[in-house]
């Protein structure tokens, strides 16, 4: 590996029973990186995330990691059962390496504190995960992963069910702790409010598609080979916009002449 690699994947194939996920995949990563990942429902996002990490076999290729590499994953809030009886402090102290005893020490508490300080969540440890906004409870899961010391930071759909406030809110998080160091990769379906926005693309249809930067990769061809359909790319404040290239073939009969439908 390079230097700066934290993780390359070398022609890697994934596959559920006979089901292939990913197919051929080749892929770098490397310090301070900040990378989303594009593509349709069922594309093998998620799956990719795992296959950096580990936690999904390979039945074909090779993935390589760094020595020692310490990675955190953060899941789309949608699977997390926020009636779980626990406070923010402690869903966040939970996630800390190599605990052993239910209660929290004292070095630990202070510890979730000044992580939640760090992102904006000061003063609400004792509230329950059910009680807070969406956009915080997306950074109390950013917090139990940071609390894990990551270099390498994997967020599935962060702003999957969030507002465009919201939306801003996460990205300019995340984009603070890139620059603070951390390599990021984030799956998204927001072409033009996330990925746009981003340094690097990889456009992913079980196989990579294209990878570079946004106005390199979000180009009409590369576009219609991941997700299948024709996309028309504008450009505007010199970034590109992603509109669907659907055309109407068919007048519909309240747009016609009202002459021309009674003939």
């Amino acid at each position: 590996m390079n230097g700066g690699e934290l993780v390359r994947l070398e022609s890697v194939s994934c596959r559920y029973s006979s089901e292939p996920v990913l197919l051929g995949v080749d892929l770098s990563l490397s310090e301070r990186q900040f990378v989303g990942v594009v593509g349709p429902s069922g594309s093998g996002k998620t799956t990719l995330l795992k296959a950096v990490m580990g936690t999904v076999a390979h039945h074909a290729g090779t993935v390589h990691r760094r020595a020692g590499l310490r990675m955190a994953y953060v899941p789309q809030v949608e699977t997390v059962n926020w009636s779980f009886p626990i406070t923010v402090a402690e869903c966040v102290i939970m996630a800390r390496p190599g605990r052993r005893v239910p209660w929290a020490s004292r070095s630990e508490r202070a510890e979730a504190a000044r992580v939640l300080e760090r992102l904006g969540l000061a003063g609400l440890g004792d509230r329950h995960i059910r009680e807070l906004s969406g956009g915080q409870q997306q950074r109390v899961f950013i917090a139990r992963a940071l609390l894990r010391g990551p270099e390498l930071l994997l967020m599935d759909e962060p702003t999957s069910g969030v507002d465009v406030r919201l939306r801003h809110e996460v990205l300019h998080l995340l984009d603070d702790l890139n620059a603070a160091g951390l390599a990021i990769v984030l799956t998204t379906h927001d072409l033009n409010g996330i990925a746009a926005h981003l340094p690097r693309l990889v456009c992913l249809n079980r196989s990579v598609i294209g990878a570079g930067r946004p106005r390199d990769v979000l180009t009409p061809e590369v576009l219609e080979a991941t997700y299948g359909a024709s996309m028309e790319v504008l450009e505007h404040g010199g970034m590109p916009v992603v509109i669907d290239g659907f055309h109407h073939h068919h007048d519909h009969p309240a747009q016609r002449d009202p002459a021309e439908v009674t003939r």
